[in-house]
């Protein structure tokens, strides 16, 4: 199962990525990891994370406030939102 990010998810993650690094040398890095440690969970079971809204789910990271909202597309992950758990819930849902 292949994956791809909405443009304005792709843009979310390297803002963070920057973020990141910026307060801490790696830090970013760290943060990439584990959105794409997150991400191969999803691929793994894509199922498994709770519906939000229609077809929408969401996995939580484990080490940064953070969820991958993301869709089921036949044979991939599209996802949606690389998104701050303490920010505006429901900014992501003009995306769908």
């Amino acid at each position: 199962m292949t994956f791809s990010f909405h443009p304005e998810a792709e843009i979310e993650f390297l803002e963070a990525v920057d973020y990141y690094e910026e307060s801490r040398q790696r830090l970013g890095y760290d943060f990439a990891s584990e959105i794409y440690s997150t991400i191969d969970r999803i691929i793994s079971f894509p199922e498994a994370w709770p519906i939000i809204k229609n077809d929408i789910r969401r996995c939580l990271t484990k080490r940064f406030p953070y969820g991958v909202v993301y869709s089921i597309e036949d044979d991939s992950i599209f996802i949606i939102s690389i998104m701050h758990l303490h920010r505006k819930p429901n900014y992501w849902t003009n995306r769908i």
